[in-house]
């Protein structure tokens, strides 16, 4: 089955020249959203990790489906503010200015071992910090996983673990 035929492409959103990649096609179906979660069940075989660590906010849908299909914990990394209670930041660069993630940092124990998993591989910002992010409360990433890799973009050298996508775009 080709998971890349069920993506949508929506030119000029969230602004205009930006070429939005839409999974909601996806995930509509039980037999393509089962596919694909199989597919990441079997792509995260590579990795050791007790925990997935997902990316706000498509990662969560992502994340919480391969963790319960594995068997595994499931850890959110939110956008600033969406936490409560005492949160761990880390705050990183972006094209246009700075943007903020957060952790509880009772997510993880020291050393524990966590796959990091979003939808897509962009420009590798947000998922370089969400790495950082770990290390920051004691956790190890033994690597990331996507669904989509932005090749063009050039996202995985901002990462210093294995990365693995499902699927390569341009």
């Amino acid at each position: 089955m080709s998971l890349e035929h069920h993506l949508r492409v929506v030119p000029d959103f969230p602004k205009a020249g930006v070429d939005f990649l839409d999974i909601s096609p996806l995930l509509e179906s039980p037999e393509n959203l089962t596919a694909l979660i199989e597919e990441l069940a079997e792509a995260s075989k590579q990795f050791e990790f007790s925990k997935i660590v997902a990316i706000e906010s498509r990662g969560f849908i992502l994340g919480s489906a391969l963790a319960l299909r594995l068997k595994k914990g499931f850890v959110m990394v939110r956008k600033k503010g969406k936490l409560p209670g005492e949160v761990v930041s880390m705050t990183y660069d972006l094209e246009y200015g700075t943007d903020t993630i957060e952790m509880l940092p009772t997510s993880l124990n020291s050393g524990e071992k966590v796959l990091v998993l979003d939808d897509v591989l962009a420009t590798g910002g947000t998922a370089a910090a969400a790495c950082d992010l770990v290390k920051k409360i004691g956790g190890q990433v033994t690597g990331c996983l996507f669904m989509v890799e932005l090749d063009f973009l050039k996202g995985r050298d901002k990462i210093d673990h294995p990365v693995h996508s499902l699927i390569h775009r341009g």
